[in-house]
């Protein structure tokens, strides 16, 4: 596909006096979103652990490296499509799974508004467990494109098989199992507000939804208005360890792909216990302070993964980044905030941009530096920014 066409349409339709009605930079668009959500989602949303320097550092990563442009190629057509677990997909960009996108949204139904999205830009949406709409509903407006379905590991085995089972049956084509998140990493702007979304009901409809999930609140008193709250609370987080990588490997028939993986010496177990992913992030600086910058260990996990797909994601704001983590053995890159404040000032459409916007950009960096394929983006297309 031609992304990067997108730049001609802004230009003609300005000829017109039509502008694109959301910002262009990165900078702009997360000023407006933070007008746009309330204080509690802005928060939630922005906030990372501890005094956020992990956070920052996963963005400032990529200004330490710079493409090494190629001329004489006549990269006049480009193709940014990937194979990924038997699909080809139009681009290597997945929207990562954002566990109060349907609060983001300004008709409290992100998750609608996200999928309606990837239906519309082909761009896959990995839907959060935790969501406003149930995952049933989310999946129904996939259209053409393929869906994957974020898994926080529940402590009751049989409500974990239960949520895999509704997402398979539900269309969608892989199980990412987040491993970073069994309890809440130190977050200070959401403690300074004593806000934590899901302890107020928010974005729980795959539990109360689910069948097992009831059963386990039948065990709670009728007149406890909190019961479901309550029981969430006591199921959500599972400390998973290697022994229990075979019994996840066993729930399903789709592509597992693990996230959180950071170190080599993990992503070779993971593998070896028959993982068909390796997903490398440290939750975009939500989860753990102090840590290094997710793109600096990507290399390292990429050559122990061996051939499996590597999906990346933290600290991705521009078409450069995307390009950039290619080069450094990314399989897929998954973009978190930036479509998050587009679905804040926009709903779809509001995300629609901020995906053309991303890849138009990517598309073009390769075409004016010489890189007519993802192929051709290799670590030796990188070089340090002294």
């Amino acid at each position: 596909m031609a992304f990067g066409s997108y730049q001609n349409e802004i230009y003609l339709n300005g000829l017109t006096g039509t502008m694109p009605r959301f910002p262009m930079t990165y900078a702009e668009l997360e000023a407006r979103a933070q007008n746009a959500l309330s204080p509690s989602v802005w928060s939630y949303v922005a906030g990372g652990a501890g005094d956020e320097r992990t956070q920052r550092a996963n963005v400032s990563a990529f200004e330490l490296w710079g493409l090494v442009p190629r001329m004489f190629v006549g990269a006049t057509e480009r193709d940014l499509s990937v194979e990924l677990f038997g699909m080809r997909l139009p681009s290597p960009v997945l929207m990562a799974p954002v566990g109060v996108i349907g609060l983001c949204a300004q008709d409290g139904h992100g998750d609608l508004a996200t999928v309606q999205a990837a239906a519309r830009t082909g761009v896959p949406m990995i839907a959060s467990t935790l969501s406003v709409d149930p995952m049933e509903r989310v999946a129904k407006d996939l259209g053409n494109t393929p869906g994957f379905f974020q898994l926080y590991t529940p402590t009751d085995r049989e409500l974990a098989e239960s949520l895999v089972r509704r997402a398979e049956a539900a269309g969608f084509k892989g199980i990412v199992v987040t491993l970073d998140t069994w309890v809440t990493g130190w977050r200070p702007r959401d403690l300074a507000t004593g806000n934590f979304p899901q302890l107020r009901g928010h974005c729980l409809a795959n539990y109360t939804s689910d069948p097992v999930f009831r059963s386990l609140l039948q065990r709670a008193p009728e007149e406890d208005p909190q019961a479901a709250v309550r029981m969430w609370a006591q199921v959500f987080g599972n400390p998973l360890t290697w022994a229990d990588l075979p019994w996840l490997r066993s729930l399903t028939h789709l592509p597992l792909i693990v996230k959180g993986i950071c170190h080599p010496e993990d992503a070779r177990p993971a593998k070896d216990g028959g993982v068909d992913g390796i997903y490398c992030s440290n939750h975009g600086g939500r989860q753990a302070n102090g840590g290094l910058p997710a793109l600096d260990v990507l290399p390292a996990v990429v050559d122990a993964a061996d051939g499996l797909p590597v999906l990346f994601d933290s600290g991705i704001r521009s078409g450069a980044d995307i390009v950039k983590a290619i080069a450094l053995g990314a399989t897929a890159v998954g973009i978190g905030r930036p479509y998050a404040y587009g679905l804040a000032l926009g709903g779809t459409d509001g995300i629609v941009q901020v995906l053309r916007s991303l890849l138009a950009e990517a598309d073009l960096l390769m075409a004016v530096d010489g890189y007519p394929t993802l192929g051709h983006l290799s670590r030796e297309a990188l070089q340090p920014v002294v």
